[in-house]
């Protein structure tokens, strides 16, 4: 029977792993901290080790798994170790270049190397890859519509403060992303952000109740038209993957902003770990305080300038005795991810969340029992 090693034990990973653990697999974990692996897991299983790449290597047999729940750069190193040792691979991290390259040598050696499993990237990937085949199927499809995408995605607290946001675990990735520029589509052409706070506007979620958050775009954008199947032909009006915050955030994070353009250098960085800190001592969420996760993700076609397909796939999740809904939806996916290597279910090769029809339907049914409210809204009903 193949085992499944997770490496890293993070608030962020315990509601998966308890998963698998619960549901019979084989799990060995590995955590650099023992006492920390065995408080969170310790009452489902006795197999915890002491985290090294080289006791990992050697524990690793093939068709294995390997989970990486450990800071970005670890990943491509694992995901190497699991090539040499013919195991698969899995992780909720964005697909580096590095990690692409890999593909092939994977695909070669009939290997899934898995990423992108989690909330955002992850569920996010799986609704649009719902919306897409939605509307390939519709009566509304034409290669000449005209088409509006957005993603948003955002963790908030359940119950607003001031600050208008808390941390679930260290705030410096936060502020460094706020450093980050952002490319998307807007009115038929490229959009580049240098500063996230540059580019804020206002979005109604379609919830059970319909709630205005601001929302920027993320990243870039443009490399997920293809992973999501537009075709480079069709007519594009709009494509963003974007964070969603709530409303009065910009207000309440100004002074943030203006402090942050002024770092540079080492100096720079050691302001930003120290207002890192800071944020923690004031805005970290307290014990058994609920969390809240808002992902809508929207395709629109117009003919002619009139509206012939407009959905919105709608999450809205708390927090609870399961744990935060950050937690429960970024490692919740993933452990279906690794069930799905398990089973054969994922192609070899350097993927992300799978547009499989039966994988999407299992993975919502799943993401649904966490979920307070998931429901597709059809806005021309």
């Amino acid at each position: 029977m193949s085992r499944i090693h997770w490496i890293g034990t993070g608030l962020s990973a315990i509601p998966g792993l308890r998963r698998l653990i619960e549901r019979g697999h084989d799990v060995t974990v590995w955590n650099r901290t023992l006492d920390k692996a065995r408080a969170t897991v310790g009452d489902l299983t006795d197999d915890i080790r002491p985290f090294t790449i080289a006791a990992v290597g050697d524990a690793l047999n093939p068709g294995d798994i390997l989970v990486s729940m450990l800071p970005g750069d670890w990943h491509v190193p694992l995901a190497q170790l699991c090539l040499e040792k013919g195991a698969h691979f899995a992780s909720t991290s964005y697909i580096s270049p590095e990690m692409r390259a890999l593909d092939g040598t994977a695909r070669d050696k009939g290997l899934a190397l898995v990423n992108e499993v989690g909330l955002d990237p992850g569920i996010d990937h799986v609704m649009a890859h719902w919306l897409m085949a939605d509307y390939r199927a519709s009566p509304a499809f034409d290669a000449e519509n005209e088409l509006s995408f957005i993603s948003y995605c955002g963790g908030i607290p359940k119950h607003e403060n001031p600050f208008r946001y808390k941390f679930s675990w260290s705030p410096l990735g936060v502020l460094k992303a706020l450093k980050s520029p952002s490319r998307s589509i807007q009115d038929f052409r490229e959009y580049e952000v240098d500063r996230p706070w540059n580019a804020i506007s206002s979005y109604t979620a379609p919830l059970q109740q319909p709630e205005k958050f601001e929302v920027y775009p993320n990243r870039d954008s443009i490399p997920f038209m293809a992973e999501y199947g537009f075709d480079p032909d069709w007519k594009v009006r709009q494509f963003v993957r974007g964070t969603l915050r709530l409303n009065g955030w910009a207000k309440a994070w100004a002074d943030v902003f203006r402090e942050i353009e002024t770092l540079q250098g080492e100096t720079g960085e050691a302001r930003l770990k120290e207002m890192s800190d800071q944020f923690w001592r004031d805005n970290a969420y307290a014990e058994g305080e609920p969390d809240r996760v808002v992902l809508c993700v929207a395709l629109e076609a117009r003919r002619d300038g009139r509206v012939v397909y407009h959905k919105t796939y709608a999450l809205d999740a708390f927090g609870n005795e399961q744990g935060s809904a950050m937690a429960q939806l970024v490692s919740i996916p993933l452990s279906l991810a690794i069930e799905a290597v398990l089973n054969g279910e994922i192609a070899a090769g350097v993927s992300a969340a799978p547009n499989d029809p039966a994988l999407v339907a299992r993975w919502m049914e799943t993401v649904g029992e966490i979920a307070q409210h998931l429901a597709v809204v059809d806005h021309l009903v």
